[in-house]
């Protein structure tokens, strides 16, 4: 069988690749990183595809996200998934409360299951936060979480010798 990063070698140019899945929500820059690394891609452009692929949905979900949820809240097929997602979502906002946009940098800079940028987002959204503060903080949450996955995935060391 087929491992995943020789599929989507095998259908789209890696760089595409790495675009696509940054993108993907629960994927996003920690799958792109990890499928760079797994393609042979050198870490500085990996690193960088990956992070221009996951601001990419940024703005798009802070701006319609609210319509977009409240709409899908509304259907009988997805109404009790959105509300269970916007309570987990918001179950997590203390650190916001607590340390304001350097806790959303963290909620998206840290790289664990649920956090990211479109949880991020969302929770900028539900929070009514301010785009000048929220912005700032999810794109400085990127560099974070992919400076971290790209040591994680290329290791310290090796980092360093190819710079």
């Amino acid at each position: 069988m087929q491992g995943f990063s020789q599929v989507i070698a095998g259908y789209l140019q890696p760089e595409l690749a790495l675009l696509v899945v940054s993108m993907v929500p629960f994927i996003e820059l920690r799958g792109g990183v990890l499928l760079g690394a797994a393609l042979g891609m050198p870490w500085p452009e990996a690193l960088a595809i990956c992070i221009i692929g996951n601001v990419i949905p940024v703005p798009f979900i802070i701006l319609f996200g609210r319509w977009v949820l409240n709409f899908l809240e509304q259907t009988k097929l997805m109404g009790n998934l959105i509300r269970r997602y916007k309570k987990k979502v918001l179950d997590k906002a203390d650190l916001i409360h607590k340390y304001g946009p350097w806790g959303l940098m963290l909620f998206v800079g840290i790289p664990l299951p649920g956090t990211g940028v479109w949880s991020g987002s969302v929770l900028a959204l539900l929070m009514d936060l301010r785009l000048r503060s929220a912005i700032p903080a999810i794109l400085l949450g990127v560099l974070m979480a992919g400076l971290i996955m790209t040591v994680g995935s290329h290791g310290f060391l090796s980092i360093f010798q190819m710079v």
